[in-house]
């Protein structure tokens, strides 16, 4: 007898299209929640219901119902926007939410706490300066990523077209969101020729990668697209399928997973293998258990080969063997870079993807200034910064003037600290065990005074903290990473390779600060005495035999 469907999947059908009852719960004044299943639909609109958890207690104690807030992320495919629409973005964020803004390890910016009576306002705003957030979460792809300098030269233009084009072919068809949010007609007649009434069965990320640079970390995603090139000609694409870096504590049968190659393909037939995956994804998904929902757990059922065959019967074609590609890094290039075209583009550090302004901390007025005078785009990276992009030679001096007097730039930050990347976790997210953001940059104090104790002061060791262990910052592609188990306490997952193309794996379960800083000391000594010239310290604890490299993540990544 077949298990029944989850509840999630019987939702989106009464959804009618993810309208549900958003009208009315968005009427509803008496509670600063949505109701019903609308907590579930909002998400496809790109927001999602949160309480402010550092605020529970109090509220408890005032009878009040929990501080209720939403986060919404925008659909930026490839991170990339213009100084008006950021200057938007900035006034949105500083009039309508929190007051800050976050950019993500999806390269797009998301806002924090917008009440319910302002839900509307944001999205109109952004909509004004032709950004939507369609898709930003729910079942259904999300933002494309893409590397983020598209215009340092004809290939870098001509593979973020791609990204564009991948984003806009797999955007939901229904008119609910412009019926709600943007006073559209009311037409009716909805149909989704890709998702269905049922959507996909759990979330899908999708993303780019230019050679040698592997700042998307594209084998962490659903579906990727790997550029192959000769003499700055795009031939054609490495298609890869069913990453994912989600698990659960305790439960063995789910677990992050690496992308398999599928083939080569040329470019012309990108968007047929991308529509083949994913509605291979939506008929042979799990819609009864969402923690085995992701498609790396449908390959894993189906077997490679034969996913391969579904998608080359879909696509009405034959992938080619995969074309060989060497990756050297994961993370971004900071300060000027020169493009083909004479322009230059200056990559910003911004901390865990904060901008905010207050005491000591001005970087989201800095980056308003530079939106002033700047004449090019910005380019949000994966890695939680920005990008200054086509910059002429004149304005140089004055964009990096505004950037230095607001602590914009990475100078004086070290190796270690310009690799690293948190998510957010509390006091939002509601799968927070721990704390990430908050504590994130304690932590690195302590972990680059044990780096210089031991003279490692100049290694870019890829150091990522999650609070909970649904991988939103990739932290099992890091060289070190702490997941959160519970309130002060990580699991210290060691072994990535520095360039995403290795998992880390469990070294340490459950432990405090105390006990992660006294490991890592050790690991640091250990690793200064015998590293090899030139090696990474994931690759010299594989080497060490410290940990072992995890081949076949359903089978050993647990062990």
């Amino acid at each position: 007898m077949n298990a029944p469907l989850h509840e999630n999947e019987h939702i989106k059908v009464r959804s009618r299209y993810l309208r549900g009852t958003l009208s009315e719960s968005l009427a509803d004044g008496l509670t600063g929640a949505l109701g019903g299943d609308d907590a579930q639909i909002s998400k496809f609109h790109g927001f999602y219901q949160q309480d402010h958890r550092d605020r529970r207690q109090e509220r408890r104690e005032q009878y009040l119902e929990p501080y209720f807030g939403f986060m919404l992320r925008a659909r930026l495919p490839g991170g990339v926007c213009t100084p008006a629409q950021w200057l938007a973005i900035d006034g949105i964020g500083r009039e309508l939410t929190s007051g800050t803004l976050r950019l993500t390890t999806r390269q797009s910016f998301q806002y924090h706490g917008i009440l319910k009576n302002n839900l509307k306002s944001v999205i109109q705003g952004i909509n004004q300066v032709m950004i939507d957030s369609i898709g930003g979460c729910g079942d259904v792809n999300r933002n494309v990523l893409c590397n983020p300098n598209p215009v340092e030269s004809k290939l870098h233009r001509e593979v973020h077209d791609w990204a564009r084009r991948i984003s806009e072919h797999l955007l939901p068809r229904t008119r609910a969101y412009h019926e709600l949010w943007l006073d559209g007609e009311q037409v009716g007649g909805d149909a989704e020729p890709i998702y269905g009434e049922s959507y996909l069965p759990r979330k899908f990320k999708t993303a780019v990668a230019v050679p040698p640079h592997n700042d998307v970390d594209v084998f962490a995603n659903d579906l990727g697209f790997v550029a192959i090139a000769e003499d700055g000609r795009l031939l054609g694409f490495n298609v890869l399928a069913g990453g994912g870096m989600g698990a659960t504590h305790g439960d063995r049968s789910t677990y992050p997973r690496l992308a398999s190659e599928l083939g080569f393909i040329a470019p012309e037939h990108t968007l047929a293998v991308t529509e083949a995956v994913v509605t291979t994804q939506r008929d042979f998904g799990d819609r009864q258990d969402r923690s085995h929902a992701r498609l790396k757990y449908t390959i894993e059922r189906m077997g490679l080969a034969a996913f391969r065959a579904e998608v080359e019967r879909r696509a009405d074609l034959r992938l080619a063997p995969a074309r060989p590609v060497r990756f050297t890094d994961q993370g971004d290039r900071y300060g000027w870079v020169r493009g083909e075209d004479g322009h230059w583009h200056l990559t910003l550090y911004i901390e865990s993807g904060r901008l905010s302004d207050g005491p000591g901390r001005s970087n989201m007025a800095g980056l308003r200034e530079i939106a002033r005078i700047h004449q090019g785009d910005f380019r949000i990276t994966p890695n939680q910064n920005l990008i200054v992009a086509r910059v002429p030679e004149d304005r140089k001096h004055a964009i990096e003037a505004l950037a230095r007097d607001h602590g914009l730039l990475a100078e004086g930050r070290s190796p270690l600290r310009r690799n690293a990347i948190a998510c957010v976790a509390l006091p939002t997210c509601p799968l927070a065990m721990a704390e990430a953001e908050r504590y994130f940059p304690d932590f690195l104090d302590r972990v680059e005074h044990l780096a210089a104790k031991h003279g490692l002061a100049d290694q870019g060791i890829v150091v990522r903290m999650t609070g909970c262990p649904n991988g939103c910052a990739r932290p099992y592609l890091a060289e070190l990473a702490l997941v959160g188990k519970g309130p002060g306490r990580y699991n210290l997952m060691l072994g990535g390779d520095g360039i995403g193309t290795r998992l880390n794996r469990l070294y340490r379960e459950n432990l405090d600060e105390t006990g992660i800083l006294a490991e890592i000391d050790s690991l640091f000594g250990r690793f200064a005495e015998s590293r090899q010239p030139g090696e990474r310290f994931g690759d010299y604890l594989i080497r060490d035999g410290l940990v072992r490299a995890v081949v076949n993540p359903a089978e050993d990544f647990h062990d």
